[in-house]
């Protein structure tokens, strides 16, 4: 707090997705993915929003930092591919770190907050449903962040890893990135409304339907197992 506040940095700020557009562009977005993919501080960054919000200023952030093409589809499919790079090479520090940090929670006796046994069923889990897992968890924030390092502890398949990595972070940079272009195009060519002149709303209200799933199952009661 106190180097954030020794930059003029508010908390706040790290939080808004067109603070990084605005102080980094594109270079700025890409390193933010990989930040929030990669490193187990970055859980807290807004991956979903940046996405949606890049999507929006698709056009300007590649004119910007590489050169203006005449097609809109040049752009995305240039943000499409950097982006999803970073993302893709986020997920495998996530497992690398996981899976050097795997043996010594394996060896660890069993205490309060930890139980090998929760281990052994993630294991079982992975191995099971792992790649729906990781492709899922690319659509939940704080999720994300930890799905990796979860795959890389339980020591996943790797091949099965690597493609579903793949797949599920080229699927959810995709559908933000194109969702904020063309829902930005389509409402202000309908309606003359500008999305950029309300991002705040925008933005909230993709945090919300983004971590309700997380939400809705920490407050969801547990089924009863016990007969009546």
């Amino acid at each position: 707090m106190q180097l954030l506040h020794i930059l003029g940095i508010d908390f706040k700020d790290l939080l808004d997705p067109r603070f990084y557009i605005d102080n980094g562009g594109l270079w700025m977005v890409v390193f933010i993915v990989f930040a929030e993919t990669g490193l187990f501080a970055g859980f807290f960054l807004p991956g979903d929003a940046l996405l949606f919000v890049t999507g929006i200023f698709s056009d300007e952030l590649v004119e910007a930092a590489l050169f203006k093409a005449s097609n809109q589809w040049v752009h995305l499919g240039i943000l499409w591919a950097l982006i999803s790079t970073a993302g893709i090479l986020g997920n495998f520090v996530g497992y690398w770190f996981g899976k050097k940090s795997g043996p010594y929670l394996y060896q660890r006796k069993d205490s309060f907050f930890f139980k090998k046994k929760y281990l052994i069923q993630a294991h079982d889990f992975y191995e099971k449903r792992g790649g729906f897992a990781i492709v899922v968890a690319r659509f939940v924030p704080f999720v994300r962040t930890f799905a990796p390092i979860v795959a890389g502890i339980v020591k996943m398949n790797w091949k099965k890893f690597v493609f579903y990595n793949i797949l599920g972070c080229v699927l959810w940079v995709g559908s933000m990135l194109l969702a904020g272009h063309f829902l930005q195009k389509f409402v202000k060519e309908e309606f003359g409304f500008n999305l950029t002149d309300h991002l705040e709303v925008i933005v909230l209200f993709i945090v919300v339907i983004t971590t309700f799933p997380v939400i809705y199952k920490m407050i969801k009661p547990a089924k009863s197992t016990t007969k009546e």
